[in-house]
């Protein structure tokens, strides 16, 4: 680990990683000494208030930045703490690295050391992701880091190469998405804390995974939120669907700035994380000359080059704007990627019909194949959802800049019942589905379970202890849906029964679960060996839609050249070849080895011919 003086500025000298911001927290010294600091501007006093093992008082002093410290000797690993302002109850620390005793309990001091062993690996460039989003409470039935290890190996030989971890950082109970996070520097307890997250990154890199984590910047849950009692964390400027929003460009942003650059640090060099997937970076209200995730990409590059190990950003972003993933010197922020949700409900609603909600603005062949084309489905047009003209071409921005995905958490759990897709679709369409996916030159993402036709729901799940804020959450959720139409009882988010209900089955010894998997498996290979299939710039990929229900893809790379037709008919449908270039047949998902009806497709085409594609199937040519 390099000692950054982002979050350990009294351990090391000022280098060219330095930064104007302030460490906060606790953190042990060498000879048994630890350092306490907490920003709270406006307090006229704060003590720490040292709880176990044995009980003790020590003033704090205060710098000119409002940032209070105080040195303690004999503090080891395991001590708890809290702060007393001047005028008001003990408090846990923001910057906490542990809460055992949960989001009201007393903070603890964490020994930061771990004994890695990937000091080898390099991380991965975003060409290479084939990413698997998981929950780690609903992953196994121990429901924790370990659950997940015990699974790389089969991760590894689907073929994925990036985990991505739903947030960890502590949060309300033991059942939560995670988006209700208050300790954005400590690690669910019960997944297995610093500890376990450590644990899990080590053994990922062994396997040759690498591991993305779902960080929050855009806001801080409700329950356990002492925030606003330290100082002025919070702006009301602007305003967020989850409450206040966070204080980046106000009087005193400087030091929730720097929390944040902090945290983000922390997880890239100290756990050894390979990348961070920003949520809702949209929410991140900034208007200051250096938009935050301008400053955010510039320390990770900075850091990315002391450890020469790769180091990536991708946001979450409900904006069509490539500005956030231009580079910072053509006038962008800098981040590596970001999430594209229209290739899902443009995918969704082609396969399903869905036209509620925000899947209006989508429908038909036609939003598919902009995406594919495009990335971006809006691109200036009109949006009827959202009353107004929206989104604009990512010009420059190649295709590897983007994830896609057939399900996500989001996009499962946001439904009323979390009915995951495999639910809704026929075997057939499940297939095409995931060669959609996997056959598009963009990054894919799976939602755990996917691969094997997890029928099992993903739903809204809390373990909130405030009666109001349940009865708040509960109310919430059913307003929610009210646009969609849906037909059914919401689930109560605050059951462990709702939770239960979420974790994997891991039923993968049906006949068709079988198949599933190794469609994916096979379509994953394909995507990583085939020349044509790497290749990501935009002249390489050229989208035609020669019938209402049939898209044609041609893929290019150095020598290698694919034509992918994919049918979304319920009917058989053809695809006339216009004798340009021989044809040989390298994947039909209706084949009988699929369980499939069968394909009725040539295995070689020499001149104009008919192809016929069976309902819902994807076939791939190798262009000769």
């Amino acid at each position: 680990m390099i000692t950054l003086a982002y979050y350990f500025p009294f351990t090391c000298k000022k280098d060219t990683l330095t930064s104007n911001y302030t460490f906060a927290g606790a953190a042990l010294l060498p000879g048994g000494i630890c350092k306490f600091s907490v920003w709270a501007p406006f307090r006229k006093q704060m003590v720490l208030s040292v709880l176990q093992p044995q009980q003790a008082s020590y003033p704090m002093v205060r710098d000119d930045h409002g940032y209070w410290h105080v040195e303690v000797d004999n503090i080891q690993a395991g001590t708890r703490y809290k702060y007393i302002p001047e005028d008001g109850p003990p408090l846990p620390d923001p910057a906490s690295r542990s809460q055992p005793e949960g989001v009201h309990g007393p903070s603890e001091v964490v020994d930061t050391h771990f004994n890695w062993t990937d000091d080898t690996w390099q991380g991965l460039d975003l060409q290479e992701l084939v990413i698997y989003e998981l929950h780690t409470g609903t992953f196994s039935s121990s429901h924790d880091f370990q659950g997940v290890i015990e699974r790389l190996e089969y991760l590894r030989s689907l073929g994925i190469t990036a985990i991505e971890i739903m947030p960890v950082a502590q949060f309300p109970g033991s059942r939560n998405w995670g988006y209700d996070g208050v300790y954005p520097f400590a690690v669910q307890d019960s997944y297995g804390g610093v500890k376990g997250l450590k644990q899990l990154v080590n053994a990922a890199h062994q396997h040759g995974i690498a591991v993305i984590l779902d960080v929050v910047y855009n806001h801080l849950g409700p329950e356990g939120n002492y925030f606003s009692q330290y100082g002025p964390w919070f702006t009301d400027k602007y305003k967020t669907p989850w409450g206040p929003a966070l204080n980046f460009d106000d009087a005193w942003c400087d030091a929730v700035r720097g929390y944040y650059i902090q945290n983000a640090l922390m997880w890239l060099d100290e756990f050894h994380i390979d990348g961070l997937r920003m949520d809702a970076v949209h929410a991140i209200w900034d208007c200051s000359a250096k938009h935050f995730t301008a400053e955010l990409s510039e320390k990770v590059y900075e850091l990315q080059a002391a450890l020469n190990k790769k180091k990536l950003l991708i946001a979450e972003l409900d904006l069509n704007s490539p500005r956030y993933i231009a580079p910072r010197q053509e006038g962008g922020y800098g981040l590596h990627a970001q999430w594209i949700d229209e290739f899902h409900h443009a995918l969704r609603s082609l396969l399903t019909g869905d036209l509620n909600g925000y899947y209006a603005d989508f429908g038909g062949l036609a939003p598919l194949a902009k995406s594919f084309r495009d990335s971006y489905v809006y691109t200036g047009q009109y949006s009827s959802v959202r009353k107004r003209n929206f989104g604009v071409y990512p010009t420059g921005r190649d295709y590897h800049q983007f994830v896609v995905f057939a399900q996500n958490h989001d996009q499962i759990g946001n439904r009323m019942l979390g009915d995951r897709l495999n639910s809704l679709l026929p075997f057939e369409a499940q297939k095409l589905a995931a060669a959609v996916l996997l056959l598009s030159p963009h990054i894919p993402m799976l939602f755990m379970g996917e691969e094997y036709g997890e029928t099992r729901p993903f739903q809204f799940f809390t373990s909130h202890s405030d009666k109001d804020l349940i009865a708040g959450v509960t109310e919430g959720r059913k307003k929610e849906f009210a646009s969609f139409a849906w037909e059914g009882e919401v689930p109560d988010p605050q059951s462990e029964e709702t939770f239960n209900n979420c974790v994997l089955s891991w039923e993968t010894k049906s006949v068709t679960g079988t198949a599933l998997t190794e469609l994916y498996r096979f379509l994953i290979a394909f995507r990583k060996t085939r020349q044509a299939m790497q290749h990501t710039s935009r002249n390489s990929v050229k989208v035609y839609t020669p019938s209402t229900h049939l898209l044609a893809v041609e893929r290019a790379g150095k020598d290698d050249k694919v034509l992918l037709l994919f049918n979304f008919s319920e009917h058989p449908v053809q695809y006339m070849h216009d004798g340009e270039g021989s044809l040989e047949k390298k994947f039909d998902s209706a084949a009988a080895v699929w369980n499939g009806p069968g394909s009725e497709a040539p295995d070689e085409v020499t001149s104009a011919a008919a192809i016929s594609l069976q309902p819902y199937s994807a076939i791939v040519y190798e262009i000769i």
